[in-house]
């Protein structure tokens, strides 16, 4: 569907420039919807940074999110129940689960936190962005972490999802854009010809200064 992650934010950008959005601000969940956002931001000309955010995966399956944590304080965590009875996963086996992706996400906050100013949400129309939702968990957490921050509105942008995760977001978000929902959604990976893991530098590099 995509040849990368810069040909979708172009894409995605085309569309929001067009709604118009009163003050934007452009939060990426990283690694991989900061190379979508940039392209966003650079169309909205508006401001952009992260929102550390780690998916839980389901063992085995790591693609597949059990639960997704925001970073604040305290973190914010939403479960994905269905999954997790699926899996037959308790809650000492989550709680270890949890855990193990909270070093990781404390890591990601040092990396790419650590010496930036942070950006402001409070009444302004966040456009939080990923390169995709598979059940739309860890976006889910995103969104229900930035309600407290007191944002005019918040968007989803999305180059493709899930009819689950598609159904899911459009609950909570008050904007949803999405490019592409596949009858028969596959790996994330199977939609973009060119789909590497980005690297932290990648990531900072796209940031850019603080």
């Amino acid at each position: 569907m995509f040849t990368s992650r810069k040909e979708a934010g172009q894409k995605l950008a085309a569309k929001i420039v067009d709604l118009h959005l009163f003050a934007p601000v452009v939060l990426a969940l990283p690694r991989g919807g900061v190379p979508v956002a940039a392209e966003i931001a650079t169309a909205l000309k508006a401001p952009f940074d992260i929102l550390v955010v780690r998916k839980v995966g389901a063992p085995n399956n790591p693609e597949l999110a059990v639960a997704a944590i925001v970073d604040g304080n305290p973190p914010d965590i939403v479960l994905n129940h269905e999954i997790i009875e699926a899996y037959g996963i308790d809650d000492a086996d989550l709680r270890v689960l949890i855990e193990h992706e909270s070093i990781e996400l404390r890591r990601r906050r040092s990396v790419y936190l650590s010496d930036r100013i942070v950006t402001q949400t409070t009444d302004k129309t966040v456009v939080i962005v990923d390169d995709g939702a598979a059940t739309g968990t860890t976006m889910l957490a995103a969104v229900r972490a930035l309600r407290r921050r007191s944002p005019r509105e918040i968007v989803v942008a999305l180059p493709v999802a899930s009819s689950e995760a598609y159904l899911a977001l459009s609950r909570e978000a008050d904007r949803l854009l999405c490019l592409y929902q596949p009858h028969h959604f596959m790996a994330l990976s199977y939609h973009y010809r060119y789909f590497p893991q980005l690297t932290d530098k990648e990531v900072l590099d796209l940031l850019g200064p603080s």
